[in-house]
Protein backbone atom coordinates (compact mmCIF):
# COMPACT_ATOMS: atom_id res chain seq x y z
CA UNK A 1 0.00 0.00 0.00
CA UNK A 2 2.99 2.33 0.28
CA UNK A 3 2.59 3.45 -3.32
CA UNK A 4 -0.70 5.21 -2.47
CA UNK A 5 1.27 8.05 -0.83
CA UNK A 6 2.90 9.03 -4.10
CA UNK A 7 0.06 8.07 -6.45
CA UNK A 8 -2.75 9.71 -4.48
CA UNK A 9 -0.85 12.96 -4.00
CA UNK A 10 -0.05 13.06 -7.71
CA UNK A 11 -3.67 12.47 -8.77
CA UNK A 12 -5.40 14.87 -6.37
CA UNK A 13 -2.79 17.56 -7.04
CA UNK A 14 -4.18 17.64 -10.58
CA UNK A 15 -7.26 19.39 -9.16
CA UNK A 16 -5.06 22.36 -8.34
CA UNK A 17 -6.32 22.19 -4.75
CA UNK A 18 -6.74 25.65 -3.27
CA UNK A 19 -4.69 27.28 -6.04
CA UNK A 20 -6.50 29.90 -8.11
CA UNK A 21 -6.19 30.04 -11.90
CA UNK A 22 -6.77 33.66 -12.94
CA UNK A 23 -5.59 33.44 -16.56
CA UNK A 24 -8.14 34.42 -19.22
CA UNK A 25 -6.21 32.95 -22.13
CA UNK A 26 -5.16 29.68 -20.49
CA UNK A 27 -8.16 28.28 -18.53
CA UNK A 28 -6.13 25.34 -17.23
CA UNK A 29 -3.08 27.47 -16.34
CA UNK A 30 -0.76 24.99 -18.03
CA UNK A 31 1.85 27.68 -18.65
CA UNK A 32 1.29 29.76 -15.50
CA UNK A 33 4.47 29.59 -13.40
CA UNK A 34 2.80 30.90 -10.24
CA UNK A 35 0.03 28.32 -10.51
CA UNK A 36 2.55 25.53 -11.07
CA UNK A 37 4.47 26.62 -7.97
CA UNK A 38 1.28 26.64 -5.91
CA UNK A 39 0.31 23.22 -7.24
CA UNK A 40 3.71 21.86 -6.21
CA UNK A 41 3.03 22.97 -2.65
CA UNK A 42 -0.37 21.27 -2.79
CA UNK A 43 1.25 17.99 -3.79
CA UNK A 44 3.61 18.19 -0.82
CA UNK A 45 0.68 18.85 1.50
CA UNK A 46 -1.11 15.84 0.03
CA UNK A 47 1.85 13.58 0.76
CA UNK A 48 1.51 14.43 4.45
CA UNK A 49 -2.29 14.22 4.36
CA UNK A 50 -2.36 10.83 2.67
CA UNK A 51 0.15 9.26 5.06
CA UNK A 52 -1.49 10.76 8.16
CA UNK A 53 -5.07 9.77 7.32
CA UNK A 54 -4.09 6.29 6.09
CA UNK A 55 -2.08 5.72 9.27
CA UNK A 56 -4.75 7.02 11.62
CA UNK A 57 -7.60 5.27 9.82
CA UNK A 58 -5.85 1.90 9.66
CA UNK A 59 -4.89 1.95 13.36
CA UNK A 60 -8.38 2.93 14.51
CA UNK A 61 -10.01 0.34 12.24
CA UNK A 62 -7.70 -2.39 13.50
CA UNK A 63 -8.37 -1.50 17.13
CA UNK A 64 -12.16 -1.19 16.89
CA UNK A 65 -13.05 -3.80 14.27
CA UNK A 66 -10.20 -6.32 14.65
CA UNK A 67 -10.08 -7.12 10.95
CA UNK A 68 -6.89 -7.18 8.78
CA UNK A 69 -8.18 -4.33 6.60
CA UNK A 70 -6.30 -1.06 6.10
CA UNK A 71 -7.92 2.24 5.13
CA UNK A 72 -6.56 4.80 2.66
CA UNK A 73 -7.86 7.17 -0.04
CA UNK A 74 -9.49 4.87 -2.57
CA UNK A 75 -7.94 4.37 -5.99
CA UNK A 76 -10.65 5.12 -8.51
CA UNK A 77 -12.46 7.34 -6.03
CA UNK A 78 -9.53 9.78 -6.08
CA UNK A 79 -9.55 9.76 -9.88
CA UNK A 80 -13.31 10.34 -9.92
CA UNK A 81 -12.91 13.18 -7.41
CA UNK A 82 -10.15 14.78 -9.47
CA UNK A 83 -11.11 14.37 -13.09
CA UNK A 84 -14.91 14.10 -12.97
CA UNK A 85 -16.02 16.28 -10.05
CA UNK A 86 -13.40 19.00 -9.52
CA UNK A 87 -11.78 18.64 -12.93
CA UNK A 88 -8.18 19.02 -14.09
CA UNK A 89 -6.88 22.25 -12.54
CA UNK A 90 -10.37 23.01 -11.25
CA UNK A 91 -12.14 23.05 -14.61
CA UNK A 92 -14.91 20.68 -13.48
CA UNK A 93 -18.42 21.54 -12.27
CA UNK A 94 -17.60 21.57 -8.52
CA UNK A 95 -14.90 23.72 -6.84
CA UNK A 96 -12.29 21.85 -4.81
CA UNK A 97 -13.25 23.39 -1.45
CA UNK A 98 -16.93 22.64 -1.98
CA UNK A 99 -16.16 19.06 -3.03
CA UNK A 100 -14.29 18.57 0.27
CA UNK A 101 -17.35 19.77 2.19
CA UNK A 102 -19.51 17.33 0.25
CA UNK A 103 -17.13 14.51 1.21
CA UNK A 104 -17.27 15.63 4.86
CA UNK A 105 -21.08 15.59 4.96
CA UNK A 106 -21.13 12.31 3.04
CA UNK A 107 -19.17 10.64 5.83
CA UNK A 108 -21.84 11.55 8.39
CA UNK A 109 -24.59 10.40 6.03
CA UNK A 110 -22.78 7.08 5.82
CA UNK A 111 -22.65 6.88 9.63
CA UNK A 112 -26.41 7.32 9.73
CA UNK A 113 -26.96 4.72 7.01
CA UNK A 114 -24.66 2.31 8.87
CA UNK A 115 -26.47 2.74 12.18
CA UNK A 116 -29.86 1.95 10.65
CA UNK A 117 -28.42 -0.98 8.69
CA UNK A 118 -28.99 0.59 5.27
CA UNK A 119 -25.42 0.27 4.00
CA UNK A 120 -25.26 -3.41 4.88
CA UNK A 121 -28.57 -4.02 3.13
CA UNK A 122 -27.98 -1.95 0.00
CA UNK A 123 -24.79 -3.80 -0.93
CA UNK A 124 -26.82 -7.01 -1.21
CA UNK A 125 -29.22 -5.44 -3.72
CA UNK A 126 -26.60 -4.84 -6.42
CA UNK A 127 -26.60 -7.71 -8.96
CA UNK A 128 -23.56 -9.93 -8.49
CA UNK A 129 -22.08 -9.51 -11.96
CA UNK A 130 -22.36 -5.71 -11.77
CA UNK A 131 -20.52 -5.77 -8.43
CA UNK A 132 -17.68 -7.68 -10.04
CA UNK A 133 -17.77 -5.58 -13.22
CA UNK A 134 -17.49 -2.40 -11.14
CA UNK A 135 -14.14 -3.55 -9.77
CA UNK A 136 -12.97 -4.48 -13.26
CA UNK A 137 -14.16 -1.16 -14.67
CA UNK A 138 -12.31 0.78 -11.97
CA UNK A 139 -9.20 -1.20 -12.91
CA UNK A 140 -9.58 -0.17 -16.55
CA UNK A 141 -10.17 3.41 -15.41
CA UNK A 142 -6.93 3.37 -13.41
CA UNK A 143 -5.15 1.90 -16.44
CA UNK A 144 -6.36 4.79 -18.58
CA UNK A 145 -5.01 7.26 -16.01
CA UNK A 146 -1.70 5.41 -15.86
CA UNK A 147 -1.35 5.61 -19.63
CA UNK A 148 -2.13 9.34 -19.75
CA UNK A 149 0.32 12.13 -19.15
CA UNK A 150 -1.09 14.00 -16.15
CA UNK A 151 -0.54 11.18 -13.64
CA UNK A 152 1.08 8.48 -15.74
CA UNK A 153 3.62 7.65 -18.42
CA UNK A 154 1.96 9.73 -21.14
CA UNK A 155 1.74 7.05 -23.81
CA UNK A 156 -1.77 8.17 -24.84
CA UNK A 157 -3.22 11.61 -25.35
CA UNK A 158 -6.29 13.33 -26.76
CA UNK A 159 -6.57 12.97 -30.51
CA UNK A 160 -9.41 15.31 -31.42
CA UNK A 161 -13.06 14.82 -32.44
CA UNK A 162 -12.42 12.13 -35.05
CA UNK A 163 -9.98 10.18 -32.87
CA UNK A 164 -10.67 10.71 -29.15
CA UNK A 165 -7.48 8.90 -28.09
CA UNK A 166 -4.17 8.62 -29.91
CA UNK A 167 -0.53 7.84 -29.22
CA UNK A 168 1.45 10.38 -27.24
CA UNK A 169 4.80 10.07 -25.55
CA UNK A 170 6.39 13.15 -27.10
CA UNK A 171 8.71 15.55 -25.23
CA UNK A 172 7.03 18.51 -23.52
CA UNK A 173 8.05 21.02 -26.20
CA UNK A 174 6.04 19.13 -28.84
CA UNK A 175 2.76 19.06 -26.89
CA UNK A 176 0.01 21.34 -28.19
CA UNK A 177 -0.95 23.59 -25.26
CA UNK A 178 -4.56 23.82 -26.46
CA UNK A 179 -5.43 20.19 -27.25
CA UNK A 180 -2.75 18.33 -25.28
CA UNK A 181 -1.92 16.20 -28.33
CA UNK A 182 1.54 15.64 -29.78
CA UNK A 183 2.58 17.70 -32.80
CA UNK A 184 5.44 15.35 -33.58
CA UNK A 185 8.10 13.04 -32.11
CA UNK A 186 5.53 10.52 -30.89
CA UNK A 187 6.86 7.87 -28.46
CA UNK A 188 10.25 9.56 -28.16
CA UNK A 189 9.96 10.92 -24.63
CA UNK A 190 12.74 9.29 -22.55
CA UNK A 191 10.66 9.77 -19.37
CA UNK A 192 7.97 7.52 -20.85
CA UNK A 193 10.47 4.78 -21.73
CA UNK A 194 12.09 4.92 -18.29
CA UNK A 195 8.64 4.46 -16.78
CA UNK A 196 7.79 1.55 -19.09
CA UNK A 197 11.03 -0.38 -18.73
CA UNK A 198 11.94 0.18 -15.09
CA UNK A 199 8.49 0.95 -13.71
CA UNK A 200 6.51 -1.51 -15.80
CA UNK A 201 8.60 -4.45 -16.99
CA UNK A 202 10.80 -4.59 -13.88
CA UNK A 203 7.82 -4.47 -11.53
CA UNK A 204 5.93 -7.15 -13.51
CA UNK A 205 9.06 -9.33 -13.56
CA UNK A 206 9.37 -9.11 -9.77
CA UNK A 207 5.66 -9.79 -9.36
CA UNK A 208 6.10 -12.99 -11.38
CA UNK A 209 8.35 -14.22 -8.57
CA UNK A 210 5.90 -13.07 -5.89
CA UNK A 211 8.24 -10.36 -4.57
CA UNK A 212 6.03 -8.65 -1.97
CA UNK A 213 7.45 -5.14 -2.49
CA UNK A 214 7.63 -5.32 -6.28
CA UNK A 215 5.57 -2.15 -6.81
CA UNK A 216 7.65 -0.20 -4.29
CA UNK A 217 10.88 -1.39 -5.95
CA UNK A 218 9.64 -0.29 -9.39
CA UNK A 219 8.67 3.18 -8.18
CA UNK A 220 11.95 3.52 -6.28
CA UNK A 221 14.14 2.53 -9.23
CA UNK A 222 12.42 4.94 -11.65
CA UNK A 223 12.55 7.76 -9.09
CA UNK A 224 16.26 7.31 -8.36
CA UNK A 225 17.08 7.23 -12.07
CA UNK A 226 15.04 10.40 -12.59
CA UNK A 227 16.65 12.44 -9.82
CA UNK A 228 20.07 13.30 -11.35
CA UNK A 229 19.74 16.76 -12.91
CA UNK A 230 22.00 16.24 -15.90
CA UNK A 231 19.83 13.65 -17.70
CA UNK A 232 17.20 14.29 -20.38
CA UNK A 233 14.54 12.64 -18.21
CA UNK A 234 15.29 14.35 -14.89
CA UNK A 235 12.53 15.39 -12.53
CA UNK A 236 14.62 18.39 -11.49
CA UNK A 237 15.35 20.34 -14.70
CA UNK A 238 17.18 23.66 -14.53
CA UNK A 239 14.11 25.87 -14.48
CA UNK A 240 12.01 27.51 -11.76
CA UNK A 241 9.82 24.48 -11.06
CA UNK A 242 12.72 22.04 -11.20
CA UNK A 243 14.80 24.15 -8.83
CA UNK A 244 11.91 24.43 -6.36
CA UNK A 245 11.41 20.67 -6.38
CA UNK A 246 15.14 20.06 -5.97
CA UNK A 247 15.43 22.47 -3.01
CA UNK A 248 12.68 20.61 -1.18
CA UNK A 249 14.12 17.22 -2.14
CA UNK A 250 17.48 18.09 -0.56
CA UNK A 251 15.88 18.07 2.90
CA UNK A 252 15.53 14.26 2.57
CA UNK A 253 14.26 13.64 6.11
CA UNK A 254 11.83 16.29 7.21
CA UNK A 255 8.26 16.59 8.35
CA UNK A 256 6.30 18.75 5.93
CA UNK A 257 3.42 20.51 7.72
CA UNK A 258 0.17 21.01 5.85
CA UNK A 259 0.02 24.64 4.76
CA UNK A 260 -2.93 24.99 2.39
CA UNK A 261 -5.26 22.00 2.74
CA UNK A 262 -6.04 21.66 6.42
CA UNK A 263 -9.77 22.39 6.93
CA UNK A 264 -9.95 24.00 3.49
CA UNK A 265 -13.64 23.10 3.17
CA UNK A 266 -16.08 25.71 1.92
CA UNK A 267 -18.78 25.97 4.60
CA UNK A 268 -20.82 28.67 2.86
CA UNK A 269 -23.44 26.20 1.76
CA UNK A 270 -26.11 28.83 1.29
CA UNK A 271 -24.14 30.49 -1.47
CA UNK A 272 -23.23 27.14 -3.00
CA UNK A 273 -26.85 26.03 -3.27
CA UNK A 274 -27.42 23.47 -6.00
CA UNK A 275 -23.68 22.98 -6.54
CA UNK A 276 -23.31 21.51 -3.05
CA UNK A 277 -26.32 19.25 -3.51
CA UNK A 278 -24.89 18.04 -6.81
CA UNK A 279 -21.49 17.33 -5.23
CA UNK A 280 -23.03 15.52 -2.25
CA UNK A 281 -25.31 13.25 -4.25
CA UNK A 282 -22.57 12.64 -6.79
CA UNK A 283 -20.31 11.20 -4.09
CA UNK A 284 -23.15 9.38 -2.35
CA UNK A 285 -24.28 7.30 -5.30
CA UNK A 286 -20.69 6.39 -6.16
CA UNK A 287 -19.36 5.74 -2.67
CA UNK A 288 -22.42 3.89 -1.40
CA UNK A 289 -21.43 1.11 -3.76
CA UNK A 290 -17.67 1.50 -3.97
CA UNK A 291 -16.79 1.95 -0.29
CA UNK A 292 -19.42 -0.46 1.03
CA UNK A 293 -18.73 -3.20 -1.50
CA UNK A 294 -14.94 -2.96 -1.07
CA UNK A 295 -15.15 -3.26 2.72
CA UNK A 296 -17.60 -6.15 2.47
CA UNK A 297 -15.40 -7.93 -0.10
CA UNK A 298 -12.32 -7.66 2.12
CA UNK A 299 -14.24 -9.00 5.12
CA UNK A 300 -15.49 -11.90 3.02
CA UNK A 301 -11.99 -12.68 1.75
CA UNK A 302 -10.73 -12.67 5.34
CA UNK A 303 -13.32 -15.36 6.11
CA UNK A 304 -15.24 -13.11 8.51
CA UNK A 305 -18.59 -13.20 6.67
CA UNK A 306 -21.20 -15.56 8.10
CA UNK A 307 -22.55 -17.67 5.20
CA UNK A 308 -25.98 -17.86 6.87
CA UNK A 309 -26.55 -14.15 7.54
CA UNK A 310 -24.27 -12.63 4.92
CA UNK A 311 -22.86 -10.30 7.59
CA UNK A 312 -19.59 -10.14 9.54
CA UNK A 313 -18.86 -9.41 13.22
CA UNK A 314 -18.86 -5.75 14.26
CA UNK A 315 -20.06 -4.76 10.78
CA UNK A 316 -21.87 -1.69 12.09
CA UNK A 317 -18.71 -0.49 13.86
CA UNK A 318 -16.70 -1.23 10.72
CA UNK A 319 -19.00 0.76 8.45
CA UNK A 320 -19.20 3.63 10.97
CA UNK A 321 -15.42 3.76 11.36
CA UNK A 322 -14.97 3.76 7.59
CA UNK A 323 -17.52 6.59 7.33
CA UNK A 324 -15.92 8.73 10.04
CA UNK A 325 -12.49 8.43 8.42
CA UNK A 326 -14.08 9.69 5.19
CA UNK A 327 -15.10 12.89 7.00
CA UNK A 328 -11.73 13.22 8.73
CA UNK A 329 -9.94 12.76 5.41
CA UNK A 330 -11.88 15.64 3.86
CA UNK A 331 -10.49 17.95 6.56
CA UNK A 332 -7.03 16.98 5.30
CA UNK A 333 -7.94 17.80 1.70
CA UNK A 334 -8.49 14.20 0.57
CA UNK A 335 -11.02 12.35 -1.55
CA UNK A 336 -13.12 9.59 0.12
CA UNK A 337 -11.20 7.03 2.19
CA UNK A 338 -12.15 3.38 1.95
CA UNK A 339 -10.97 -0.13 2.71
CA UNK A 340 -7.98 -0.71 0.46
CA UNK A 341 -8.22 -3.65 -1.89
CA UNK A 342 -4.49 -4.29 -1.40
CA UNK A 343 -5.43 -5.47 2.08
CA UNK A 344 -6.14 -8.73 0.29
CA UNK A 345 -2.42 -9.36 -0.11
CA UNK A 346 -1.93 -9.13 3.64
CA UNK A 347 -4.89 -11.43 4.21
CA UNK A 348 -3.49 -13.92 1.70
CA UNK A 349 -0.19 -13.89 3.61
CA UNK A 350 -1.94 -14.93 6.81
CA UNK A 351 -3.30 -11.72 8.34
CA UNK A 352 -6.40 -12.55 10.36
CA UNK A 353 -6.74 -9.83 13.01
CA UNK A 354 -6.61 -6.08 13.43
CA UNK A 355 -2.90 -6.30 14.27
CA UNK A 356 -2.22 -6.41 10.53
CA UNK A 357 -4.07 -3.11 10.02
CA UNK A 358 -2.40 -1.51 13.05
CA UNK A 359 1.08 -2.45 11.77
CA UNK A 360 0.25 -0.97 8.37
CA UNK A 361 -0.96 2.23 10.02
CA UNK A 362 2.24 2.62 12.04
CA UNK A 363 4.30 2.29 8.86
CA UNK A 364 2.23 5.06 7.27
CA UNK A 365 2.87 7.36 10.23
CA UNK A 366 6.61 6.72 10.02
CA UNK A 367 6.55 7.80 6.37
CA UNK A 368 5.38 11.28 7.48
CA UNK A 369 9.01 12.15 8.19
CA UNK A 370 10.11 11.37 4.63
CA UNK A 371 7.84 13.85 2.82
CA UNK A 372 10.66 15.28 0.62
CA UNK A 373 11.28 11.81 -0.81
CA UNK A 374 7.65 10.97 -1.50
CA UNK A 375 6.97 14.43 -2.96
CA UNK A 376 9.83 13.95 -5.43
CA UNK A 377 8.44 10.83 -7.09
CA UNK A 378 7.69 11.72 -10.75
CA UNK A 379 4.38 10.75 -12.40
CA UNK A 380 6.09 8.39 -14.87
CA UNK A 381 7.32 6.39 -11.86
CA UNK A 382 3.75 5.69 -10.72
CA UNK A 383 2.05 5.41 -14.12
CA UNK A 384 2.85 1.75 -14.64
CA UNK A 385 1.83 1.10 -11.04
CA UNK A 386 -1.69 2.22 -11.93
CA UNK A 387 -1.62 -0.04 -14.98
CA UNK A 388 -0.52 -3.04 -12.91
CA UNK A 389 -3.14 -2.33 -10.26
CA UNK A 390 -5.67 -2.27 -13.10
CA UNK A 391 -4.33 -5.62 -14.25
CA UNK A 392 -4.79 -7.12 -10.79
CA UNK A 393 -8.33 -5.78 -10.57
CA UNK A 394 -9.03 -7.21 -14.04
CA UNK A 395 -8.48 -10.77 -12.79
CA UNK A 396 -11.94 -10.97 -11.27
CA UNK A 397 -13.56 -10.57 -14.72
CA UNK A 398 -13.82 -14.37 -14.85
CA UNK A 399 -16.28 -14.22 -11.93
CA UNK A 400 -18.84 -12.43 -14.14
CA UNK A 401 -21.64 -14.68 -15.33
CA UNK A 402 -20.85 -14.55 -19.07
CA UNK A 403 -23.10 -17.53 -19.81
CA UNK A 404 -26.36 -15.60 -19.54
CA UNK A 405 -26.96 -12.49 -21.65
CA UNK A 406 -29.04 -10.82 -18.94
CA UNK A 407 -26.01 -10.76 -16.66
CA UNK A 408 -23.22 -10.46 -19.24
CA UNK A 409 -24.43 -7.38 -21.15
CA UNK A 410 -25.01 -5.14 -18.08
CA UNK A 411 -21.66 -6.23 -16.67
CA UNK A 412 -19.87 -5.45 -19.93
CA UNK A 413 -21.57 -2.05 -20.21
CA UNK A 414 -20.44 -1.26 -16.67
CA UNK A 415 -16.78 -2.19 -17.13
CA UNK A 416 -16.52 -0.62 -20.60
CA UNK A 417 -18.32 2.61 -19.79
CA UNK A 418 -16.15 3.53 -16.80
CA UNK A 419 -12.86 4.15 -18.65
CA UNK A 420 -14.51 5.40 -21.86
CA UNK A 421 -16.71 7.95 -20.06
CA UNK A 422 -13.87 8.70 -17.61
CA UNK A 423 -16.36 8.25 -14.80
CA UNK A 424 -17.01 5.49 -12.27
CA UNK A 425 -20.47 6.87 -11.52
CA UNK A 426 -21.65 6.93 -15.13
CA UNK A 427 -20.42 3.37 -15.60
CA UNK A 428 -22.42 2.16 -12.60
CA UNK A 429 -25.52 4.01 -13.75
CA UNK A 430 -25.20 2.64 -17.29
CA UNK A 431 -24.81 -0.91 -15.99
CA UNK A 432 -27.74 -0.72 -13.59
CA UNK A 433 -30.00 0.86 -16.24
CA UNK A 434 -29.05 -1.84 -18.74
CA UNK A 435 -29.70 -4.58 -16.17
CA UNK A 436 -33.09 -3.13 -15.28
CA UNK A 437 -34.21 -2.62 -18.87
CA UNK A 438 -33.01 -5.96 -20.24
CA UNK A 439 -34.12 -8.20 -17.40
CA UNK A 440 -37.29 -6.19 -16.96
CA UNK A 441 -38.27 -6.93 -20.55
CA UNK A 442 -37.43 -10.61 -20.12
CA UNK A 443 -39.49 -10.78 -16.95
CA UNK A 444 -42.38 -8.91 -18.57
CA UNK A 445 -42.36 -11.32 -21.51
CA UNK A 446 -42.53 -14.26 -19.14
CA UNK A 447 -45.38 -12.64 -17.23
CA UNK A 448 -47.45 -11.83 -20.33
CA UNK A 449 -47.00 -15.31 -21.81
CA UNK A 450 -47.63 -17.02 -18.44
CA UNK A 451 -44.13 -18.48 -18.45
CA UNK A 452 -44.32 -19.98 -21.94
CA UNK A 453 -41.63 -17.76 -23.49
CA UNK A 454 -38.36 -17.65 -21.59
CA UNK A 455 -34.74 -17.51 -22.78
CA UNK A 456 -33.39 -21.03 -23.44
CA UNK A 457 -30.46 -20.43 -21.07
CA UNK A 458 -32.47 -18.71 -18.35
CA UNK A 459 -31.45 -21.39 -15.86
CA UNK A 460 -27.93 -19.96 -16.03
CA UNK A 461 -29.07 -16.55 -14.76
CA UNK A 462 -27.80 -15.37 -11.39
CA UNK A 463 -30.51 -15.30 -8.77
CA UNK A 464 -31.53 -11.81 -7.70
CA UNK A 465 -34.29 -10.53 -5.45
CA UNK A 466 -35.23 -7.16 -4.03
CA UNK A 467 -35.68 -8.94 -0.67
CA UNK A 468 -32.20 -10.39 -0.01
CA UNK A 469 -32.27 -13.10 2.62
CA UNK A 470 -29.94 -13.12 5.58
CA UNK A 471 -28.46 -10.47 7.79
CA UNK A 472 -30.43 -7.64 9.39
CA UNK A 473 -32.78 -5.44 7.40
CA UNK A 474 -32.88 -1.69 8.14
CA UNK A 475 -35.01 -0.98 11.23
CA UNK A 476 -37.80 0.82 9.37
CA UNK A 477 -38.18 -2.14 6.98
CA UNK A 478 -38.35 -4.54 9.94
CA UNK A 479 -41.00 -2.31 11.51
CA UNK A 480 -43.05 -2.38 8.31
CA UNK A 481 -42.86 -6.15 7.95
CA UNK A 482 -43.33 -6.97 11.64
CA UNK A 483 -46.24 -4.67 12.48
CA UNK A 484 -44.08 -2.05 14.19
CA UNK A 485 -41.83 -4.54 16.00
CA UNK A 486 -38.52 -3.35 14.53
CA UNK A 487 -36.52 -5.46 17.01
CA UNK A 488 -37.73 -8.68 15.37
CA UNK A 489 -35.85 -9.90 12.30
CA UNK A 490 -38.66 -12.00 10.77
CA UNK A 491 -42.45 -11.47 10.67
CA UNK A 492 -44.27 -13.63 13.26
CA UNK A 493 -46.05 -15.69 10.60
CA UNK A 494 -43.09 -16.04 8.26
CA UNK A 495 -40.61 -18.87 8.46
CA UNK A 496 -37.32 -18.77 6.67
CA UNK A 497 -37.36 -21.26 3.84
CA UNK A 498 -33.93 -22.70 3.32
CA UNK A 499 -35.06 -24.71 0.30
CA UNK A 500 -33.96 -23.64 -3.14
CA UNK A 501 -36.16 -21.16 -5.02
CA UNK A 502 -37.19 -21.30 -8.67
CA UNK A 503 -35.41 -19.03 -11.10
CA UNK A 504 -36.82 -17.15 -14.04
CA UNK A 505 -37.72 -20.35 -15.90
CA UNK A 506 -38.27 -22.63 -12.93
CA UNK A 507 -34.57 -23.46 -12.58
CA UNK A 508 -33.24 -23.90 -9.07
CA UNK A 509 -31.13 -21.21 -7.42
CA UNK A 510 -29.81 -21.34 -3.88
CA UNK A 511 -30.84 -18.43 -1.63
CA UNK A 512 -27.77 -18.53 0.59
CA UNK A 513 -25.50 -18.31 -2.43
CA UNK A 514 -27.40 -15.33 -3.80
CA UNK A 515 -27.13 -13.29 -0.63
CA UNK A 516 -23.37 -13.30 -0.99
CA UNK A 517 -23.76 -11.86 -4.44
CA UNK A 518 -22.53 -14.92 -6.32
CA UNK A 519 -24.22 -17.94 -7.80
CA UNK A 520 -21.88 -20.60 -6.51
CA UNK A 521 -21.84 -23.64 -8.74
CA UNK A 522 -19.45 -26.08 -7.07
CA UNK A 523 -17.76 -23.02 -5.57
CA UNK A 524 -16.01 -22.16 -8.84
CA UNK A 525 -16.80 -18.47 -8.84
CA UNK A 526 -15.82 -17.81 -5.25
CA UNK A 527 -12.65 -19.83 -5.69
CA UNK A 528 -11.67 -17.79 -8.75
CA UNK A 529 -12.04 -14.56 -6.78
CA UNK A 530 -10.01 -15.92 -3.86
CA UNK A 531 -7.25 -17.24 -6.12
CA UNK A 532 -7.01 -13.87 -7.84
CA UNK A 533 -6.74 -12.05 -4.52
CA UNK A 534 -4.06 -14.41 -3.23
CA UNK A 535 -1.98 -13.73 -6.31
CA UNK A 536 -2.02 -9.96 -5.74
Amino acid sequence: MAYIIAVNSSIIADTGGTCVCSSTTDPECLTDAAYSSCQLGIKRDLVTSTAAVAGLGSIVFGLLVNLPVALAPGMGLNAYFTYQVVGFHGTGPIPYRLALTAVFVEGFVFVFLSLIGMRQWLVKLIPASIKVASGVGIGLFLTTIGLSGSAGIGVITAGGPSQPVTLGGCPAQYINSQTGSCEGHVLTNPQMWIGITCGGFLTAYLMAYRVKVAIVIGITVVSIISWPRTTSFTYFPYDADGQSRFDFFKNVVAFHPIHSLLAANDWNLGAAGSHFALALFTFLYVDIIDCTATLYSMARFAGAVDPETGDFPRSTIAYCTDAMVISIGSLFGLSPVTAFVESGSGIAEGGKTGLTAITTGICFLISLFFAPIFASIPPWATGCTLILVGCMMMRQVTAINWRYIGDAVPAFVTLAFMPLSYSVAYGLIAGLMTYTALNGLIGLTKLITFGRIVPPDADLAEYWTYKPHGGRLPWFMRATRNGGRFWEHEPPDEKVDDNPEPGIDGGVHNRTDSMNGLKMESGTKLESVQIGMRDM
